[in-house]
């Protein structure tokens, strides 16, 4: 579903460019030389209206978050979010999985989120995934030795293409879940994923590290 267009969206994105670097190209390699006070790097793609993204900068301050969003509508939510929170970890980028290689040097992340991403049903449209083995190699070539994907959807589908995926790709899937929150809320929650708990969709859950380079 396509989000309504926000009111006055670029003068609300003016007042919060501090999280949102105008030439993100040019820390390609440096972020963290360029943030010395943290120690790790983190990407998540397509943070939606961040309230994960908030959540898990405010609770992992030695992290420097830095989420990417293609929906200007959703990304000024998120923006405004951590701008009212004065979070000094979290950046936006306003792009798309495609443009990554652009922004992060090989090596360079130490763990990717990708949280209720959309599906992309039709067969035809299966390499537009962002679990699709073209992404892949984009995210094995960005993490470093070591470094994780976590993998959060409520399509069932999609969670089982991802794993075999994943698994044909050369990935070692570490975690795994098809109802992370059955026992109660099991870690930070996405906006999509609170509705999803609250009507009691179960939510499938993985975490998985390179074998080898791709």
């Amino acid at each position: 579903m396509r989000m309504r267009k926000k009111p006055n969206l670029i003068p609300r994105m003016q007042r919060c460019e501090r999280v949102l670097p105008k030439e993100p190209e040019q820390f390609c390699g440096r972020w963290l030389e360029a943030f010395p006070e943290r120690n790790q790097l983190w990407l998540e793609v397509g943070c939606g209206k961040g309230l994960f993204s908030a959540q898990t900068a405010r609770e992992n301050p030695e992290a420097l978050l830095v989420a990417i969003e293609k929906v200007p509508e959703a990304l000024v939510v998120a923006m405004e979010r951590a701008c009212a929170e004065d979070l000094s970890n979290l950046l936006f980028i306003d792009g798309d999985a495609t443009g990554l290689p652009e922004l992060f040097a090989e090596g360079e992340v130490d763990r990717i989120f990708i949280n209720f991403c959309d599906p992309w049903r039709r067969k035809g449209n299966a390499k537009r995934r962002l679990t699709s083995p073209a992404f892949l190699k984009i995210y094995g070539s960005l993490l470093r030795p070591g470094g994780q994907i976590r993998f959060k959807t409520d399509n069932v589908p999609l969670f089982d293409y991802s794993l075999e995926t994943l698994e044909a790709e050369g990935w070692s899937v570490t975690e795994l879940t098809r109802d992370l929150h059955k026992n109660g809320a099991a870690e930070i929650m996405t906006d999509y994923e609170t509705k999803f708990h609250e009507q009691g969709v179960p939510i499938c859950a993985l975490t998985a590290e390179m074998r080898a380079r791709v």
